[in-house]
């Protein structure tokens, strides 16, 4: 004779209890789930009545399509972010101006970049100002000089 016991008996909580690492239920739909439902499918597919090819080719092309998008996203993400780290690099000796605190615009140079943060960080007079709170942009007007120091010039 077996014995069966129910989901909700005492030896099935405590079982439960006993594997704290198990992973939880997947929060979003990716391939995996895709794949793993399509086979599922396909196991449980009346032999009598099979499924469609057409669908089973529709599925898999949604399933290819989802992946390229999720792709394309991501190789966008990256491209946005290095597009960030030109800009705020490109800002380095400039004359920068960001609304402080106060509501007042604030105007100075900008000294160095951090990357350490999204959005990056410019240094303004000793100020991380976030790249996104730069509100204008405009040659520096500390004077330059080609020639080395200590040269004559004419």
């Amino acid at each position: 004779m077996t014995i069966v016991t129910p989901v909700g008996a005492p030896g099935a909580a405590s079982a439960a209890a006993a594997a704290p690492n198990a992973a939880g239920p997947k929060q979003a739909l990716d391939s995996e789930v895709f794949l793993e439902l399509l086979v599922t499918q396909l196991r449980n597919q009346d032999p009598s009545s099979p499924m469609d090819t057409n669908e089973m080719m529709a599925q898999t092309t949604q399933l290819a399509m989802m992946e390229s998008l999720t792709t394309l996203q991501g190789l966008s993400e990256e491209s946005f972010g290095l597009q960030m780290r030109s800009a705020a690099a490109s800002l380095v000796g400039q004359q920068v101006s960001y609304v402080g605190a106060d509501g007042a615009t604030v105007t100075g140079l900008a000294e160095s970049i951090s990357f350490a943060t999204s959005p990056p960080t410019v240094n303004v007079a000793g100020k991380a100002v976030a790249l996104d709170a730069v509100s204008g942009v405009a040659p520096s007007t500390t004077p330059t000089t080609d020639a080395a120091p200590g040269a004559a010039t004419a």
